[in-house]
């Protein structure tokens, strides 16, 4: 462990540690309100710069195990820096009893185990908690009712609810959410890690292929999964399922303890994240925000939390002045789909971008002139072979910034690209487009992306996002022609002067977004495919376009 933490450090850039002897008791029990025991280990470091009558409390809740991961990427470098670390199992998961219920859990069993800390001989009343993804969701889930003890959160690539992401666009983010499945199966069942790690990616390649939704699980796991066959049932924005007891999103205005939130341009949960700083925020609370070039799985952004977390939590909870980062809002503005320059910003988005519209036009142009009368662009949607997803928005290896070229040349994508750019173009805010489009089945995407094209040719894509079509979801005018919002991810991005802008236009992204059957029905049992004949429109009466956060100078 400690060679490994060696390379944690040098790979997050973390300060020196304090010390190297960290003492872990490990499986100890905490009980819940029901009667369910859950499973804790808790590090202690040790050493002569240690006081360890005195030590701030750091909570990590995750359903991915006490050991391994969590340790290497959590407990072990903070209790090197002089935090007392505890890290929990949820619910159902590595020797906690009860049954997973993938976020329904996480309000009551969270308050019930900062009530347990307090009651222990070794808390000092500070408390902060850290964690990504569902550790995140953890910290939201008890953040409002945990009381003064609580100073602190660190928040990295998570959101305060996940029923948006699950079904974002409202379509349904299959590649997520078939991934977690099999890995939380996997985990359960303590079997078959490295056989997952080796061919999982392939066996879920091959069951994204599968109809209906419902057998998905079985297919993957061996065996019906309770918390997937829910998913898909539960696909309506009001449900109970999720509007319960799985979405603090009201209660983030009412967290007191500052918050830090660390997360990247291409992580699945970045608008939601947004959301949850923005209702800090609009509260009158003083959050810090760091967005860096990351997908959700990436190790940097597992380093930059670390990092950034390490000094939130040294000025918030042993009190070090100046240990935290100074400044409300970082992020790098990426080029050439990858790292960039980090700028500072007083708040997100800043002030200074101002909107830009950039139209469709015939011929597969893109420009800020209004199109001229033209006819509309056609393609032909078929679900039995969907338009694929290619980077982006992913939870593998492939997530991130791609080259587009091969899935610009498919028949079923249209692409409206700029002239070369006289000068650089920096954008950073939110990025929406408008589509004027029209299809010959009511159930149906509209899925936009943005991308950079480089001198050579080659297409990386930077931004997207999907609006699923049902019928009545938006204004239609008397020709049947539908006005398509379509909110992309948000970005930060410069495109160099003689590189292109590119707009793809399609109507999916699979496996990341379940294909649209074209016939309505229900998410879980739907099997008939429908082909889609789509019309694009740019006109003077249609000027479909993408609207970009422009920052001059």
């Amino acid at each position: 462990m400690s060679l490994s933490s060696r390379l944690i450090d040098r790979l997050a850039k973390l300060p020196p540690p304090l010390t190297r002897d960290v003492q872990v008791e490990r499986g100890v029990t905490v009980p819940m309100r029901d009667g369910v025991v859950l499973r804790a280990n808790i590090h202690t470091p040790r050493g002569p710069a240690i006081a360890t009558t005195s030590l701030p409390t750091v909570l990590v809740r995750t359903p991915y195990g006490r050991r391994g991961f969590a340790e290497l990427s959590a407990a072990t470098p903070l209790a090197q820096r002089g935090f007392r670390v505890v890290v929990q199992a949820v619910r159902g998961t590595n020797g906690s009893g009860g049954v997973l219920d993938p976020f329904g859990q996480e309000g009551a069993d969270g308050v019930d185990t900062v009530r347990w800390i307090e009651q222990q001989p070794w808390f000092d009343g500070r408390l902060g908690t850290f964690g990504a993804s569902y550790y995140g969701f953890t910290q939201w889930a008890l953040a409002r009712e945990a009381g003064a003890t609580l100073k602190a959160l660190c928040l990295q690539a998570t959101a305060s609810q996940f029923r948006d992401q699950t079904y974002a666009g409202e379509g349904y983010s299959l590649d997520a959410t078939l991934s977690w499945t099999q890995l939380m199966s996997v985990l359960i069942a303590r079997r078959g890690v490295l056989a997952m790690q080796l061919f999982g990616a392939r066996r879920r390649r091959e069951v994204f292929e599968m109809l209906p939704l419902t057998g998905l699980d079985h297919a993957l796991t061996g065996e019906c999964v309770d918390f997937w066959q829910a998913w898909l049932a539960h696909d309506a924005k009001d449900d109970p399922y999720w509007t319960r007891a799985r979405d603090f999103s009201e209660d983030v205005a009412h967290v007191a303890a500052p918050v830090q939130i660390v997360t990247g341009w291409y992580d699945i949960f970045l608008p939601w994240t947004l959301q949850d700083h923005a209702a800090l925020v609009a509260a009158g609370r003083s959050p810090q925000l760091y967005v860096g070039p990351f997908a959700h799985a990436d190790v940097g952004l597992m380093a930059a939390g670390l990092r950034e977390g390490i000094g939130w939590l040294r000025e918030h909870l042993l009190g070090e002045r100046g240990a935290a980062r100074a400044g409300a809002v970082r992020v790098c503005v990426m080029t050439h789909g990858t790292n960039g320059v980090e700028r500072e910003f007083s708040a997100w988005p800043p002030a200074g971008a101002h909107e830009r519209r950039f139209h469709l036009q015939p011929g597969g142009a893109l420009a800020e002139a209004p199109p001229p009368a033209s006819q509309p662009d056609r393609f032909r949607y078929d679900p039995v072979d969907p338009t694929p997803s290619v980077g982006g928005v992913l939870l593998g290896r492939e997530a991130g910034a791609r080259d587009n070229r091969a899935l610009e040349a498919r028949a079923d994508v249209c692409t409206y690209t700029s002239a070369p750019l006289e000068r650089d173009l920096e954008i950073v805010g939110p990025v929406r487009a408008e589509v004027f489009f029209s299809s010959s089945t009511q159930w149906t995407d509209v899925f936009v992306r943005l991308c950079d094209v480089q001198p050579s040719g080659r297409s990386l894509n930077v931004c997207d996002g999907l609006l699923r079509l049902t019928p009545g979801r938006v204004e239609k005018d008397a020709d049947g022609v539908l006005r398509v919002p379509v909110e992309l991810w948000p970005t930060a991005y410069r495109f160099p002067r003689g590189h292109r802008l590119r707009v793809q236009v399609a109507s999916g992204a699979h496996p990341r977004f379940v294909r649209n059957l074209g016939t309505g029905e229900p998410l879980a049992s739907g099997t008939r495919m429908v082909v889609a004949e789509q019309q694009v429109h740019h006109d003077p009466v249609r000027p479909s376009a993408i609207v970009l956060p422009v920052l001059e100078g």
